[in-house]
C-alpha cells in the first residue's frame, strides 16, 4: 500500500493556494507584501501571470523574477465611448494622449483616447503599472484541494422519503 505525503500537493486549477507574495516595482517602491489565499485559475484577483509561475509548485516552493508589464497590469482592456463634455474644455484629445482619471470605483486609472469625434472620446482604461514592469518573489505555504460547498441545511434535514408520495 502506498503513502500520500499531504505536503506534496502541487497546484492545480481549483486548489485552494496559501502563498506569500512580495511585489515591487522595478526600480521603484513596493506594491504588496503579505500573505494571501486564493482560489487558483478562479480569476480571484491574483495576477494570471503569476498563478501562472505558481502552477505546479508544492509546499515550500520559493520563486522570484520579473513580470513584463503587458503580463503584469498591462492587459488590454475593451474601448469605452466617453462624451465629449467629460474631459476639459482646453484637453488636448488626439489618439495616444492619456489622461489621469477615476474609474466608479475610486480606483485611479489611465485613459489612454483611441478616437476622437466632435461628440466622443473613445478610450481605454489602464492600470496606473500599465506600462511597468514587476518584481516578484514568492514561497508557496500551503496548497489543498479546494472542499466543496457546505451541503445547505433544509438539504441535510430533508429525507429521501419526504419527497415520495405513495399511490393507494
Amino acid at each position: 500500500m502506498g503513502t500520500c505525503n499531504v505536503d506534496d500537493v502541487k497546484i492545480e486549477k481549483g486548489y485552494r493556494v496559501t502563498v506569500k507574495v512580495d511585489l515591487s516595482v522595478v526600480g521603484g517602491e513596493s506594491l504588496e507584501k503579505k500573505t494571501v489565499e486564493y482560489i487558483q485559475g478562479g480569476g480571484s484577483g491574483m495576477l494570471p501571470a503569476l498563478e501562472a509561475i505558481l502552477a505546479g509548485l508544492e509546499k515550500g516552493a520559493k520563486r522570484d523574477g520579473v513580470i513584463k508589464a503587458k503580463d503584469a497590469f498591462g492587459a488590454q482592456q475593451p474601448t469605452k465611448k466617453l462624451k465629449r463634455s467629460e474631459f476639459p474644455k482646453d484637453a488636448k484629445l488626439v489618439a495616444g494622449e492619456k489622461f489621469a482619471a477615476k474609474a466608479a470605483d475610486g480606483m485611479n486609472v489611465i485613459l489612454l483616447v483611441d478616437k476622437v469625434t466632435d461628440t466622443e472620446v473613445d478610450v481605454r482604461y489602464l492600470h496606473p503599472l500599465a506600462e511597468r514592469d514587476t518584481k516578484y518573489a514568492v514561497e508557496v505555504v500551503n496548497a489543498r484541494d479546494q472542499p466543496p460547498p457546505p451541503v445547505p441545511v433544509a438539504a441535510r434535514e430533508a429525507s429521501i422519503y419526504s419527497a415520495v408520495t405513495v399511490a393507494e
